[in-house]
């Protein structure tokens, strides 16, 4: 007796079919998975025969393998203990499954109940584009299925409800497709800052081309307090950015249930113990890390120096590449990572370097082996380089309420629209992800501009990776004041924000 049915996985942030083939014979009883399956898969055996008696029905004492194809590749995951049983008991003949072009997932309490797993959206999408019409999913999980356009979602409280609607009983309900209401995550302000007018330019810059920043000050300067408002003046993602940042937050389990499409764009702060696999990814099954899940928003490293070193490192490639591949003996998976890296420190251990207050307790040798442990390559990846100095008693004493979030992403959007319209077609999304064959087309200088460039690149050391960076940070200056063409004024302020030297007043 042989029954097969469809179900999904996961390879990297992109789903795939499999096809469960089970098989019931005579002989001593027993039950095998084979397939590639992890522990985790393994394990269904227990959760399997444990949901189908307690859902009243015969477990059959026979000896049962159930086959997950492709064979040749590795399963994790506790997805695949619903399709399980369902092989099972329609090999026994207790259940009539329908068509392939119905598909099956989900874990299993003992008690027969479905509990929501991770992926489910990147799943739904692959079944949709491998001729698969009806998804069964897990309750919880079923407002995220409705994402994937083209497939017709049935969430699953139980065993005994499934069985029900399969043998021709009491139907199902299929999920409503989910709609987004007003409901959204607040993110915060920069009207809540005082002072700090030149940061806040700065960032306004960086979110108009998508540039990586560092700001370096004295503790409760408001770095911090800058960095968390970032956010608030980016772009608004498009459809297709907000579903390719959900399936990557799906995978990871970290979707809301009631508001399942991430909207907002991502904010992602880890403390500086995280580890390079936590950071970029890893694991003995590959997994996105830090970098991943801030793939279309924000990366913020709040005391940069405090990272080992071999963790601020392993960003050097994603930071160019925007995608970052990581190889197992299981597995290698390739997962995307273009974020704004945001970095915050202070000028020395204590903080206080260089501050009229001649507070500062650290020696030179102290400060350059503090400051030392950020790389020059790193900082070379760094297009925006801030000095945020301590807000002064009168800025506090004032009390005036800043620029709203609103009328600076105003300005943001309108420059991103003229990138928009200059790139289009050619998959460039920002000037901070322009090609060199793009930056030699569209960032033409002057005599004028020229020569002050080559004068700054012979004063200040620049490399040629820098050089580039300034000129894409003039371009979006110029986008921000609506120029066709870089003027001396955009590449004077480009270079002043590389003109900041670490460790060095």
């Amino acid at each position: 007796m042989i029954s097969r049915l469809t179900t999904l996985g996961l390879n990297g942030i992109e789903g795939y079919r499999i096809s469960v083939e089970c098989f019931i014979s005579g002989g001593l009883p027993g039950f095998e998975i084979v397939g590639l399956p992890d522990a985790s898969v393994k394990e269904a055996r227990e959760r399997v025969r444990a949901a189908v008696k307690t859902s009243g029905f015969k477990f059959p004492p026979s000896r049962i393998t159930v086959n997950l194809a492709p064979a040749n590749t590795k399963k994790s995951g506790t997805v695949y203990d619903l399709p399980i049983l369902l092989g099972i008991l329609a090999a026994f003949g207790q259940v009539n499954l329908p068509d392939e072009t119905h598909a099956f997932l989900g874990e299993l309490s003992l008690e027969g109940k479905l509990r929501p797993v991770p992926g489910v959206l990147p799943m739904a999408i692959a079944a949709a584009k491998c001729g698969i019409r009806t998804l069964y999913v897990p309750m919880q999980n079923a407002p995220e299925a409705t994402l994937a356009e083209g497939i017709t979602v049935i969430p699953v409280f139980s065993v005994s409800q499934l069985m029900a609607h399969l043998r021709g009983g009491p139907k199902i309900e299929p999920q409503p497709v989910w709609v987004q209401g007003e409901r959204c995550r607040k993110v915060p302000d920069f009207k809540d800052v005082m002072g700090q007018e030149n940061a806040k330019r700065a960032l306004e810059i960086a979110a108009a081309g998508g540039h990586n920043v560092l700001m370096v000050g004295p503790p409760g300067s408001g770095k911090s307090m800058l960095a968390k408002r970032l956010p608030s003046i980016l772009p608004d993602m498009t459809r297709a950015e907000a579903l390719e940042v959900t399936q990557i937050h799906s995978i990871m389990g970290l979707v809301d249930p009631e508001s399942p499409l991430v909207t907002v764009r991502p904010f992602r702060s880890p403390h500086h113990t995280v580890t390079p696999p936590g950071l970029v990814g890893g694991g003995s099954v590959p997994r996105p890390g830090e970098i991943s899940l801030a793939h279309r928003g924000v990366l913020f490293l709040d005391e940069l120096p405090e990272f080992r070193k071999e963790t601020m490192e392993v960003m050097r490639q994603p930071l160019e590449d925007g995608q970052v591949t990581i190889t197992r003996a299981s597995a290698t998976e390739t997962y995307p990572c273009q974020f704004m890296l945001v970095c915050a420190m202070n000028p020395c251990r204590c903080g206080w370097y260089g501050d009229p207050s001649g507070r500062c307790s650290c020696t030179e040798r102290s400060v350059q082996d503090y400051v030392g442990r950020i790389s020059g390559p790193l900082l070379d990846r760094i297009d925006i380089i801030i000095e945020v100095p301590a807000v002064s008693f009168e800025e506090l004493v004032e009390r005036k309420e800043g620029e709203p979030s609103a009328a600076i992403k105003a300005r943001v959007d309108a420059a991103r629209a003229r990138q928009h319209k200059r790139f289009a077609g050619t998959g460039t999304n920002s000037n901070a992800r322009m090609t060199p064959e793009q930056l030699h087309k569209i960032c033409t200088l002057s005599d004028e501009c020229a020569a002050l460039m080559e004068e700054a690149f012979e004063t200040m050391g620049l490399t040629a990776r820098s050089y580039d960076r300034i000129l894409k940070v003039a371009r979006t200056i110029a986008d921000l004041d609506n120029a066709e063409e870089i003027g001396v004024a955009h590449v004077a302020e480009a270079i002043q924000y590389r003109t900041y030297k670490i460790g060095r007043n």
